[in-house]
């Protein structure tokens, strides 16, 4: 019977009631040391603070970059020759448009289209000149698909009724010192490849968020340059979408393979991605950067909770032997110091992702100005504010590879205790 008495004893703790109790346990000894806890979780709050507002910056102004190309530039499509692509040249027009406006204007996701004249010329005025793409556009249809109208610094957006009106940038009108009213002369090569030219007013002057573009682009009427061309048709067709997420190709996509059904074979579509592959590069490296940004954080943060749970069990060995010697199974050690752990990682997750939602989203209204940067970030097309970004699925990755990490950190602290016996640890003392 002793000896029945002593087996039983010594029987392992198991089932789902001495499971729970490990929890309680792990719960209770999280907070034993107040001190030491709440220096941790406040760490990691800080920090994870700190790397979801860097995360969202950073996919902020790479979707800041994207969606101001998008507009100003690119669009989400664009059709043209064939040959254009390759050589900008005045004859190579888009050929045969009417069946692409016929089925762009049956598409239920379409919000705009202009068809546009793009040469490539100078303009000048009495005291310099400028190399540019002179760009002739119907004013209103530009006006729903671009933001230029928008973004008129002085004066207006082209008007019918002005006899040949040009607006230019205001960092082309420094450099022309020109202004609202003054005449301009542009030259390019027409149709009969002589070189010929024209006189306009400039009507307005804008400012857009890329000083490249600022440098390069000036806005006549279409019938206006294809009077002084010799042309009638348009070397480029813009279409833009209505999509919510821009980085969302799908939609793009679909559209695309319905033009290809009815453009000419010579004719070549593409979307934002082709006619500018450094931001569709810039957008498969998002991903990357953020990724980069929390390993770094989670790995310092690991050492930590390394540093503090050898500290915790080191100070419980005793106590730990004690527990072994009354039954408690090593396996039931080892989940104890490891659900201690995992317990931190879930509190300081779930604490610093509440508290870093609440403060990006006051960014999102505010909004973060740029400065001294704003100048430098204008060659890349980015906005003097930026707002920043973070999905759900950001918030979710960001809470699993923390508690992730923290389980994992309670590991080497954990089978320290786990390789000493009994005896050997109850007769420790810390």
């Amino acid at each position: 019977m002793a000896n029945d008495g002593n087996r039983q004893s010594h029987m392992p703790l198991r089932g789902p009631a001495n499971a729970g109790l490990v929890g309680k346990l792990a719960w209770r000894n999280l907070w034993r040391n107040r001190l030491r806890t709440s220096i941790m979780l406040a760490c990691m709050v800080f920090g994870l603070m700190g790397v979801v507002s860097m995360m969202g910056f950073m996919t902020g102004m790479y979707a800041n970059m994207i969606d101001n190309a998008i507009s100003w530039q690119t669009s989400h499509i664009q059709i043209s020759q064939r040959a254009y692509v390759d050589e900008a040249d005045i004859d190579h027009q888009v050929i045969n448009p009417e069946p692409i406006v016929d089925a762009l204007k049956q598409l239920p996701s379409l919000h705009a289209y202009s068809k546009r004249v793009v040469i490539d010329g100078m303009v000048a005025s009495a005291r310099a000149s400028r190399g540019v793409k002179i760009v002739g556009v119907n004013p209103q249809h530009e006006a729903d698909i671009s933001p230029v109208e928008r973004h008129i610094i002085d004066g207006a957006w082209l008007d019918d009724s002005a006899r040949k009106p040009m607006v230019i940038s205001t960092k082309t009108a420094k450099r022309l010192n020109a202004r609202v009213g003054s005449k301009l002369i542009i030259t390019f090569t027409n149709a009969n490849k002589d070189v010929t030219g024209a006189a306009f007013r400039v009507a307005g002057t804008f400012q857009s968020p890329s000083s490249d573009f600022d440098d390069g682009h000036v806005y006549v009427r279409d019938s206006d340059l294809q009077q002084a061309a010799g042309i009638s048709g348009f070397h480029q067709i813009a279409v833009l979408l209505t999509i919510e997420d821009n980085i969302d190709s799908t939609a793009v996509a679909q559209v695309k393979s319905q033009l290809q059904a009815v453009s000419a074979t010579d004719n070549v579509i593409r979307d934002w991605q082709q006619i500018q592959p450094m931001l569709a590069t810039l957008m498969g490296q998002m991903a990357t950067s953020n990724a980069v940004v929390l390993i770094i954080f989670v790995s310092a943060m690991g050492f930590g909770i390394v540093n503090i749970m050898l500290m915790a069990v080191f100070e419980r060995t005793r106590e730990f032997g004690v527990l072994m010697a009354i039954g408690m199974v090593k396996k039931q050690i080892f989940a104890l110091i490891v659900l201690e752990s995992t317990l931190l990682g879930i509190v300081g997750a779930l604490l610093g992702i509440v508290i870093s939602s609440v403060v990006i989203a006051i960014l999102q209204v505010t909004g973060i100005p740029l400065g001294s940067m704003s100048q430098g970030l204008a060659a890349f097309g980015v906005d003097t504010t930026l707002y920043p970004q973070v999905s759900l699925s950001t918030y979710q990755w960001v809470f699993m590879t923390v508690v992730l990490v923290s389980a994992l950190a309670a590991v080497y602290p954990a089978w320290q205790i786990l390789t000493q016996r009994p005896v050997q640890a109850m007769a420790e003392k810390h």
